[in-house]
């Protein structure tokens, strides 16, 4: 594996497989790799002949410096994993490398719309931070395909959109949300739990999945009180309720009675950790 840390010999590698007509698959990521991340790159093996991983802690995309300045750095056990694997190309540029101007004076990129919204709205600027870097990356790597888990799903519908927008020719490949064996989605972050938090942890997916089901056997006009009774579960359960409800599984706006494919997003605080989860849903009209 070539660990790469300067965009200056990174452009020089990249240029090189370009011209051996390599399909190149880019998986970002802030480090912390967990099964979630593994099956990304297996994934990515079935579509490119190299893969480049990129491990970066973005500070531009944490709306609380607390949170950028605890989250996990495991670049060693990271590595060993990405060597174990056989990737490719290990990316791992310093912040100055990728803001030598400093965030304050950095270019942003942002996709307005759905970057306001939801958790865009809890996290005021954090989209901006995600499509940035993400920018960044596909101008460094010139990738093929680029790979992003479904748990995040406002993010993916923010890349794709992002892609999209900027006539970028590169495929988008999402992977559904692994999760333990209790439902629990994997994520850096569930190393912020404790081992009380991570007893009540699975409850969120379980609240979900029996949300859904109710949703989709009952009557429209009951759907807002079983979403409330599902809420006044989680908080009884030890969670604190920011984002549930269902929106359209194209855009996240709040779904019209013609519309069957919604999604159920869920973000809720537990202890001082923030779990991200979501189910699709199609509707029975």
């Amino acid at each position: 594996m070539h660990i790469i840390k300067t965009i200056k010999v990174l452009y020089k590698e990249i240029k090189i497989l370009k011209k051996s007509n390599k399909k190149i698959g880019l998986v970002p990521t802030m480090g912390n790799l967990h099964d979630g991340h593994i099956k990304l790159i297996l994934l990515a093996k079935k579509y490119s002949d190299i893969i480049i991983v990129s491990i970066f802690i973005n500070p531009m995309q944490f709306d609380n410096l607390s949170d950028l300045k605890n989250y996990p750095k495991t670049f060693m056990k990271d590595s060993i994993i990405l060597k174990k694997y056989h990737v490719d190309i290990l990316f791992f540029p310093h912040i100055n490398e990728i803001y030598p101007n400093g965030i304050e004076h950095q270019t942003f990129v942002e996709v307005i719309k759905l970057s306001k919204i939801l958790e865009g709205q809890s996290r005021p600027g954090h989209f901006r931070g995600v499509t940035t870097i993400i920018t960044k990356l596909f101008n460094f790597i010139q990738p093929d395909f680029a790979f992003f888990g479904e748990k995040d799903y406002q993010q993916l519908l923010i890349i794709k959109i992002l892609v999209k927008e900027l006539n970028y020719m590169i495929k988008i490949i999402s992977l559904p949300t692994i999760r333990l064996k209790n439902g629990l989605a994997l994520s850096s972050r569930n190393n912020y739990l404790s081992s009380q938090e991570n007893e009540i942890a699975p409850y969120l997916y379980k609240i979900i999945k029996k949300t859904c089901e109710k949703i989709i056997k009952e009557d429209d006009n009951i759907r807002p009180k079983i979403i409330h009774e599902s809420k006044i579960l989680l908080i009884k359960k030890g969670f604190s309720v920011d984002i549930f409800d269902i929106y359209d599984y194209k855009n996240l706006e709040h779904p019209s009675k013609k519309v069957k494919k919604v999604i159920l997003l869920a973000s809720v605080w537990l202890g001082n950790t923030r779990l991200i989860d979501n189910k699709k849903i199609i509707l029975n009209y």
